[in-house]
């Protein structure tokens, strides 16, 4: 298993690339209509996108990327597995969000909004 190195200059440059997807994604959403106070409000802060990000980098390196994929689509399927594949699902980000916590203090809070909803007990 890798660890994950994140320099200061890396985290700036993913909080960039965060920052200009999070005003594109806001940009639409309001030349589409909806309220830009609710648009703001709903759409993830720059470091939820980075620490997004992050995850999604470490099981592409893993070679878990379409495992995981696989695993949540199953889950959403509500099939007689779907717990099962959920469980694992988030046993398995639960990991990445641990490790990327501790690679990078500064997006521990950002890890802590992409956990809550895992179950992992």
């Amino acid at each position: 298993m890798t660890t994950l190195h994140l320099t200061t200059e890396r985290l700036v440059q993913l909080r960039s690339d965060a920052r200009l997807e999070r005003q594109t994604i806001l940009e639409h959403r309001v030349r589409d209509g909806e309220d830009p106070a609710e648009a703001f409000a709903e759409v993830p802060d720059v470091d939820d996108f980075v620490v997004l990000a992050l995850r999604d980098e470490m099981l592409e390196e893993r070679g878990l990327l379409a495992e995981f994929g696989l695993a949540r689509l199953a889950a959403r399927a509500g099939g007689a597995d779907a717990e099962i594949h959920r469980r694992n699902a988030d046993r398995v980000e639960f990991e990445l969000l641990r490790e990327i916590a501790l690679s990078a203090p500064p997006l521990t809070v950002a890890v802590w909004r992409a956990g809550q909803e895992l179950r992992v007990h």
